[in-house]
């Protein structure tokens, strides 16, 4: 579950990110790209070493993570 979560939080983030950068909210693309890349430093160490199944699972989380990210900021802006 901590692998699906981190990945979903990640790519709900890139999501998040890529429509902030096309309204062009610098700030929040800042904000958003640092917090990306510290989350992607822990996440390339754990998933580098980890079975087949737990690299299905981050890439489901990852799934997840792009389509709530892009729903969560349709309802804020």
């Amino acid at each position: 579950m901590k692998i699906f979560l981190t990945s979903f939080t990640q790519v709900g983030l890139v999501a998040i990110n890529t429509l902030l950068i096309s309204k062009g909210y610098l700030i929040g693309v800042f904000m958003v790209s640092f917090t990306i890349s510290l989350l992607w430093c822990f996440n390339v160490s754990k998933i580098s070493v980890s079975t087949l199944n737990q690299k299905l699972t981050y890439a489901l989380g990852a799934g997840f993570g792009a389509i709530t990210g892009i729903l969560i900021l349709n309802l804020i802006l």
